[in-house]
């Protein structure tokens, strides 16, 4: 998809590549038109099998044949997405090998908590998921306590727990959520939230591609 005179994909390519802290950038990808456009510009491509449901059997499928310890997955319709914000992340992936999953979150937008595109996450006191979710989490009984964050759809994995997560069956709560990361937390796989100052825009519909582009031209 063009976005501002070039593929949406390529300007992803370019964001994650200005993150020193990544050793390679690779595209994943079933569809040869998108592989077309990585290779005209320069970038790494992968080809992995239609067969794969979802993201992370995308890159599980791929990272199977990868030696690097950890992986960072960052989405195709991501084009504004913080090069800082992953260098965090990546750095944190080296220094804490412990923490087998990592995302980060931002502080949730007006609106955010009735909005089931914006998918809400609430941490324990040590900065790691308890829950994500569509619904407006924790219900504001009082005006005390602590509020959801606004999840970033951003990952990184050591290596393992990549490839045992999408060993797993998707989960009873991942079906009812449509939210892959709880089938992490059915099986007691922790995940370190990460939190930065605000979220970047994607683009999921129309609306939002002339947003974006609204954006890159300024």
């Amino acid at each position: 998809m063009p976005l501002a005179g070039r593929p949406m994909i390529e300007h992803v390519l370019r964001r994650a590549e200005a993150v020193p802290e990544l050793d390679r950038v690779v595209v994943l990808t079933d569809d040869e038109r998108i592989a077309a456009a990585v290779e005209a510009c320069g970038g790494t491509v992968e080809m992995t099998p239609a067969e794969c449901r979802s993201g992370t059997d995308r890159i599980a499928w791929a990272a199977r044949g990868w030696r690097e310890a950890a992986v960072v997955n960052v989405q195709g319709d991501e084009p504004l997405v913080d090069p800082a914000a992953l260098s965090r992340l990546a750095a944190h992936l080296r220094d804490h090998p412990e923490d087998p999953i990592v995302t980060l979150a931002a502080p949730a937008p007006e609106g955010a908590r009735d909005d089931p595109s914006k998918v809400k996450v609430v941490l324990d006191r040590e900065g790691r998921a308890l829950y994500f979710s569509r619904a407006g989490i924790p219900y504001a009984r009082t005006r005390e306590g602590a509020g959801a964050l606004h999840h970033i759809g951003v990952y990184g994995y050591q290596r393992q727990a990549l490839l045992e997560l999408a060993a797993l069956p998707p989960s009873p709560l991942e079906l009812a959520e449509s939210l892959e990361q709880l089938r992490a937390l059915e099986n007691d796989i922790p995940i370190r939230v990460l939190t930065v100052r605000e979220a970047w825009p994607g683009v999921d519909t129309m609306d939002d591609l002339e947003r974006v582009e609204g954006i890159l031209a300024r």
